[in-house]
């Protein structure tokens, strides 16, 4: 049984849909940028493997590629709801769209559907991972293409990544995005950590104050071993620190 199957519909809405137009046509951008294979599920039994090709938020619609059997094309443009699954970057994406109508893309014929109203992301917890203090927040820099600085707070964080928070979505901010010159300094320790990152998902929430913000997911590149080693012992001093306080 898969992960999904195992959930709840409540369960799987409030843990892992992306909504909103521009978020789902940032992350499935990304999918099509890195060329992750889709199975499109279809026709109640049929089904043919496609990579995303774009996604266009103001024309509201996504492009993948034909199957290379004929039939299967003509079976798939005559489906009124068309299930997409996949597992870029080894994490199960899912989402179902409309029926799909014939395009030309960069010269060659192509799929184009509606985008769809939400895809369903699950995340990987293969690290523990940790709220960061509010107290002591870690603030986030890293440089975007063209050079443009990226500092955001942090929310939460693992031995393999961040997880930030955006009170505006910065341009160019997709998955799929490298981060070059990326860099944090723990509280309490004298040495900054220098790595790269791949930014792995970003999700829109609303705050506690009602105000739109964005979850950002980073995943650390070439983070030297000595480096996670810090890392982990200050998520061990901060689970120490909390259990402390709740001892008290």
């Amino acid at each position: 049984m898969s992960q999904i199957a195992q959930l709840s519909e409540a369960e799987i809405e409030e843990r892992f849909h992306v909504t909103g137009t521009l978020p789902i046509a940032f992350l499935l951008v990304g999918f099509a940028r890195n060329k992750d294979q889709f199975t499109v599920s279809f026709g109640g039994e049929e089904m043919m493997l496609t990579t995303l090709l774009d996604a266009e938020p103001a024309g509201d619609r996504l492009i993948f590629d034909c199957s290379g059997s004929a039939e299967v094309n003509r079976h798939l443009l005559q489906s009124n709801r068309n299930v997409f699954s996949g597992r870029p970057g080894g994490i199960h994406v899912q989402f179902s769209t409309g029926r799909a109508t014939e395009t030309v893309f960069e010269g060659s014929k192509a799929f184009a559907v509606a985008l769809p109203k939400y895809v369903v992301r699950l995340q990987r917890r293969d690290t523990f991972r940790i709220e960061t203090p509010r107290s002591k927040p870690l603030q986030f820099f890293g440089r975007q293409a063209g050079g443009r600085l990226l500092n955001l707070p942090a929310h939460d964080i693992s031995v393999a990544g961040l997880g930030m928070t955006a009170l505006s979505l910065p341009d160019g901010l997709a998955p799929g995005v490298r981060l070059e010159n990326c860099h944090f300094a723990l509280p309490e320790d004298e040495h900054e950590l220098f790595f790269s990152a791949t930014v792995c998902h970003v999700t829109p929430q609303v705050g506690r104050t009602g105000q739109q913000q964005w979850r950002v997911g980073l995943h650390f590149e070439n983070m030297p071993t000595v480096e996670e080693n810090r890392i982990q012992r200050y998520i061990a001093r901060v689970e120490r620190e909390r259990h402390e306080l709740l001892a008290k």
